[in-house]
């Protein structure tokens, strides 16, 4: 659920004309379109009834801040575009009333988890994935502070897998911070960060998700202790949003290009299999793949 406020309320709907059911001049299939574009989320779906601005005050009352804030950030600019040009029967444009329609756009970003795409689980583990749905509920009820020892949890459970994925070695009392320092290792022993602005943020990461040990520990739901305020959650959530962001692209480079690779020796193998005739596919075979790459830095020029 959005935190907007009664009186950001009011604003709102005095900006988009909704006081007699309508939004903007949007009809019913293009005020669908509108919100389907820009969040997903299909307004005339099950659970959505009633005029378009009482379908819009739903959407309020049931989405979080962030997807909230997205579709009222398109909708605020779409109506000032719209009011550039006179229209019969709708109000002239407030320019006052669209700065305060901003602000509140901007408070409620402020205000939330930016990326929480970034909270996939990067293997098939029904457990993972139960585990990353609540993390995502919670943030959608706008209370990420109660999740802060469900997100720990998750990172750890992440990371282990990028280790497994890499064969670098840890045991289950390896805490966060260590592993993911072995992993950031990796990254640097294989060439896999090209700058050193790069390298000093991941350096840093360790020892965020150090502190986040403690946080964990001592103002989560772990264990019985005061609970961390929302803003700093939400901060916390955000750094750890980015991290993860910034490996999975690492990842996926990592997949296609290995991808690539094992397309070029299927391709080098086809060609020699069947149009050298020096070999047998048996020798072709026995040799392997190290003499496969032999032939494709061959035919490089290596």
């Amino acid at each position: 659920m959005a935190n907007l406020k009664g009186s950001e309320k009011n604003k709102l709907e005095s900006y988009l004309e909704m006081k007699t059911g309508y939004v903007c001049d949007f009809t019913n299939r293009t005020f669908q379109e509108f919100v389907l574009e820009h969040t997903g989320v299909d307004i005339y779906a099950e659970g959505y009834s009633g005029s378009k601005a009482t379908r819009l005050r739903a959407f309020w009352d049931g989405q979080s801040n962030r997807l909230v804030a997205k579709l009222l950030g398109e909708m605020v600019e779409y109506w000032k575009l719209e009011k550039a040009t006179p229209l019969y029967g709708y109000q002239t444009f407030n320019p006052a009333l669209h700065v305060e329609c901003k602000r509140i756009v901007a408070r409620l970003n402020s205000d939330s988890v930016e990326d929480i795409g970034a909270l996939t689980p990067n293997s098939p583990d029904k457990d993972f994935e139960l585990l990353s749905q609540s993390i995502k509920e919670s943030i959608g009820r706008n209370r990420p502070e109660e999740a802060l020892d469900r997100l720990h949890t998750f990172v750890i459970k992440y990371v282990r897998e990028l280790c497994k994925r890499h064969a670098i070695a840890f045991n289950k009392n390896t805490p966060l911070h260590s592993l993911f320092g072995s992993y950031a290792k990796f990254l640097q022993q294989h060439d896999l960060v090209e700058s050193e602005m790069s390298r000093r943020i991941l350096k840093t990461s360790i020892s965020i998700l150090d502190a986040f040990n403690d946080v964990r520990n001592n103002q989560s739901f772990a264990h019985d202790n005061p609970i961390l305020n929302k803003n700093e959650a939400v901060l916390i959530f955000n750094d750890v949003s980015n991290t993860l962001r910034f490996v999975d692209s690492i990842e996926r480079n990592l997949a296609e290009q290995k991808q690539a690779e094992a397309k070029e020796k299927a391709s080098i193998r086809e060609k020699i299999t069947w149009n050298d005739l020096e070999y047998s596919e048996e020798e072709i075979d026995a040799a392997g793949d190290a003499w496969i790459q032999q032939q494709i830095d061959i035919s490089r020029g290596k």
